[in-house]
């Protein structure tokens, strides 16, 4: 029999386990936020530790953190803020009404509780910073669901920086999704199918038979989940893991949030309407960390290039910001690192396993359970790494796409 205290509230044994946890907890943090800062003070910045951090379990921990650290990974001088417009762009921009409009019905997107002159302060700034950014950059073009991204930005770094990253994630990152048409966008979401059926061809198929698309998706992809999450600690967490890694990480998680929920896609009837309602109500309590670990382990084992056949409209595929990232480019030479990664990869399994692809296309559900969605609790730490080391070689060419 467990031994309880003299106030009766639960096994000494328990309250000790809880005790060291939370020291072990708090041990990892301290000592994550000193390399963190490590990076930030080293000359040049180790902006490739940074991306590990970001990747790694918990990202970028605070709000404080990312304001130093996602300049860094954008390549963002966060000491020069942007020239402010003289010309009065809510009379001026044929995009206003729209703008507006989707802002106003961004309530949701504030934090509950928010006293309501600062939240209509910070939408009169969200508006500001779109439409700045649209007049510097004609070539883009306005789509809802930009907002969420843009809102996302202003609660963590404020307006004047807000500005100065979006605007550097539109023309690089976003740039496919402000086309004029949703060509390019619709061509991302492509990937989405050919990623399940690597990893789980009876759900693949199901699906297929059910002809429910991917359009269920597409507010994921376009908003990087921030108008579909109501906790902004996952929205920003998330934000951590993608601006970290290649501009189509976003259509990976996607992939591995259909794959969690394959039993309930299984069970559901054959049909678009109820495949499609399950897949669009996405769940609040998803295991976050898991799910990144995972769509890191897919992106190693199946990289773009090697996707891009299976994709429809592969003409357009040269036309994508993937394909101009140097990532994307350098993942179709001899040298590729998806290739060195593999190899480290297997290193890190038993010999007579080293023949194998643990994330092979396979033949039986249960292989996939077990190789694809246990990945995280069967390797562990090994697993991780493999992440964290898959964009240790990305900021050199990340330096030249954002010069």
């Amino acid at each position: 029999m467990a031994l309880r205290s003299e106030q009766g509230d639960g096994p000494i044994s328990s309250r000790w386990d809880c005790g060291a946890e939370k020291a072990d907890f708090n041990a990892k943090r301290k000592r994550k936020v000193a390399e963190i800062h490590q990076a930030l003070n080293s000359d040049p910045t180790d902006v490739a530790a940074l991306r590990r951090m970001a990747i790694s379990e918990g990202g970028l921990l605070t709000d404080e953190i990312r304001r130093k650290v996602w300049p860094k990974l954008l390549n963002v001088n966060a000491n020069d803020p942007p020239p402010i417009s003289g010309k009065n762009l809510r009379q001026m921009s044929k995009d206003y009404q729209q703008v507006l409009l989707d802002v106003r019905r961004s309530l949701r997107r504030f934090p509950p509780g928010m006293p309501e002159e600062q939240r209509e302060g910070l939408q009169e700034e969200l508006i500001d910073i779109i439409l700045l950014i649209l007049e510097r950059n004609p070539q883009l073009h306005y789509y809802q669901g930009y907002h969420d991204i843009v809102v996302t930005f202003l609660l963590v770094v404020g307006e004047r920086l807000a500005t100065s990253l979006v605007e550097k994630l539109s023309t690089h990152h976003l740039r496919d999704f402000m086309d004029p048409t949703m060509d390019n966008t619709k061509h991302i979401l492509n990937y989405l199918m050919p990623i399940i059926d690597q990893v789980n061809p009876e759900l693949h198929d199901f699906m297929q038979s059910a002809e429910v698309g991917t359009i269920f998706a597409l507010s994921w992809l376009i908003t990087w989940f921030g108008h579909v999450l109501s906790d902004f600690r996952h929205v920003v967490r998330l934000y951590d893991f993608f601006l970290a890694c290649h501009p189509l990480m976003p259509i990976y998680f996607a992939a591995v949030i259909v794959l969690y929920r394959e039993q309930e896609v299984l069970d559901c009837d054959c049909d678009m309407a109820s495949v499609h309602h399950l897949l669009s109500q996405i769940p609040q309590d998803l295991p976050y960390e898991t799910l990144i670990s995972r769509a890191g382990d897919l992106f190693v084992q199946f990289p773009p290039s090697e996707l891009a056949r299976e994709a429809a409209a592969q003409q357009q595929a040269e036309r994508t910001a993937a394909s101009t990232f140097k990532d994307f480019e350098l993942a179709s030479a001899q040298q590729r690192p998806d290739m060195v990664l593999r190899q480290r990869f297997r290193g890190l399994l038993r010999p007579e396993d080293r023949t194998k692809d643990v994330l092979t296309k396979p033949r039986t559900n249960r292989f996939v359970k077990l190789a694809v969605m246990g990945l995280t609790v069967a390797l562990g730490a090994a697993a991780l790494a493999v992440v964290k080391s898959a964009l240790e070689w990305a900021p050199k060419f990340q330096l030249q796409l954002f010069p």
